[in-house]
């Protein structure tokens, strides 16, 4: 597939927002920031967030509404930039809100019943205004943190932990009629399916029907990370170490893209037949572009 670099020199982008403007919403992990990047490849900073902010979204008041992790170290290793463990700062996980016009940043959420948020890592919001995000947890020298799937309220009134017992939960996404909602669970390569009975409740498993789907997984060592979904309902992940986005389809099937860098972390559509496709390529801090085979899913909100 043919890309271009529209800009490089990011420190370690995820969260790519395809903004009304034909600008890129993204965060930069290892600098701990929200910033813009703009069509000509100038960077902007938009907000100093602190911690490991990891993924973003839009919500209905135009405001960016982004997960962090809390912060990781850090290494390079052969030209790559790579996390690895908790920052010897880390605090918490948290949701954070931004204003886009004045870069104002504010905490949401740090724990849910009673539990602190570990690692929040990728966030979608659904047609009524809520959002799903998940908690992959962190990875420690003796010790690995159980995962969760979440649903909170914009407004700071309300977080719900949904769905636990997996690991590594990473990209998160919604079906186009907003029936099932999607985790890309990274240690085993396989993302999950889960049915939605309202907004914010997953269906009764052992009702008919409504069990968990599992869609792969990859052979191989191929963690996966954040993803989008196409308008066809095909679900693209970002796949590390066999750099590039994996296709599931949830008829069956993967079909894999492969892009220079082998920390490929996420991707995300816009434009006007929404079939322009950014991807970030976080272990050499470039973020790409190119034209999609397909559409993307147009997201709920955008500003």
């Amino acid at each position: 597939m043919e890309f271009e670099i529209v800009t490089e020199g990011l420190q370690f982008p995820e969260g790519p927002i395809a903004m009304a403007d034909g600008s890129i919403i993204l965060v930069e992990m290892r600098r701990q920031t929200l910033s813009r990047v703009w069509p000509d490849g100038r960077i902007e900073v938009v907000a100093e967030l602190g911690g490991g902010p990891n993924g973003a979204a839009i919500g209905p008041d135009g405001a960016v509404y982004v997960t962090n992790n809390g912060g990781f170290c850090w290494s390079d290793e052969g030209g790559f930039s790579m996390p690895s463990g908790e920052a010897d700062d880390y605090r918490t996980g948290s949701i954070q809100r931004v204003d886009l016009a004045t870069g104002a940043s504010t905490t949401l959420y740090e724990s849910c019943e009673g539990k602190q948020l570990r690692g929040p890592n990728d966030i979608v919001f659904d047609k009524s205004g809520g959002f799903w995000f998940s908690d992959l947890g962190k990875i420690g020298q003796e010790q690995l943190d159980i995962g969760h799937i979440l649903y909170a309220k914009p407004d700071g009134s309300s977080i719900r932990r949904m769905r636990s017992g997996l690991f590594g939960p990473n990209g998160i996404g919604l079906s186009p009629d907003e029936a099932r909602v999607y985790t890309a669970e990274s240690y085993t390569s396989r993302v999950w399916s889960f049915a939605i009975e309202a907004p914010g409740v997953l269906a009764q498993e052992k009702e008919p029907g409504q069990a968990p789907v599992v869609l792969g997984p990859l052979p191989g060592y191929q963690p996966l990370d954040s993803l989008a979904i196409e308008a066809d309902g095909k679900v693209c992940v970002a796949t590390i170490m066999n750099g590039g986005i994996s296709i599931f389809d949830p008829a069956g099937g993967v079909e894999h893209v492969g892009f220079p860098d082998p920390v490929v972390t996420n991707i995300c559509f816009g434009g006007a037949d929404m079939r322009d496709a950014w991807i970030t390529a976080s272990g050499t801090g470039k973020l790409f572009k190119c034209r999609w085979p397909r559409p993307g899913l147009r997201l709920n909100f955008n500003a």
